[in-house]
């Protein structure tokens, strides 16, 4: 069942890696690694399973709720994305001993657009979907539709 949840919600991202392929390498990037390389990046989720609702953390490091965008696309698809660019700590006088400081080395680059899509099983209720961005992670809760009634079963007597 685990294994059945787990692949419902990687379909989109599998689809959109094979039309959209990305390379978490940087270095591919300086060597051409292309447009949709550069300009997409793959946003870390875990996924839980609970008895009433699905939670979904992401890391948005740098990322303000102002900048991240929650949507459901196709009555089924959580559509998780920022164009927002990470912002750097000032240079003059924020963060170095006086003025004119400047980076001699930048690791933490912010990728120009964030994007992640999960296809959700048939129980989510997508008009009850809640979000929370904080220290950089986003928590977004999708409630689960009451399971069906079972099915009564009696016995009918026979005349």
């Amino acid at each position: 069942m685990a294994s059945l949840m787990d692949h419902l919600f990687t379909i989109p991202e599998t689809m959109e890696r094979f039309i959209f392929p990305t390379t978490p390498n940087h270095s591919d990037n300086h060597r051409g690694g292309g447009a949709a390389a550069e300009a997409s990046a793959h946003i870390h989720a875990d996924v839980l399973d609970c008895p009433k609702e699905y939670v979904f953390y992401l890391d948005v490091p740098g990322l303000s709720k102002s900048d991240i965008q929650v949507t459901v696309e196709d009555e089924n698809t959580l559509v998780i994305k920022s164009t927002a660019k990470r912002k750097r700590e000032e240079v003059d006088g924020g963060v170095g001993e006086g003025e004119g400081c400047k980076y001699i080395r930048l690791e933490w680059r912010s990728p120009q657009k964030l994007m992640r899509r999960f296809r959700l099983p048939e129980n989510a209720n997508v008009s009850a979907i809640s979000a929370k961005c904080e220290n950089g992670v986003l928590r977004v809760v999708v409630k689960k539709h009451p399971p069906p009634p079972k099915p009564k079963s009696f016995q009918v007597a026979i005349s």
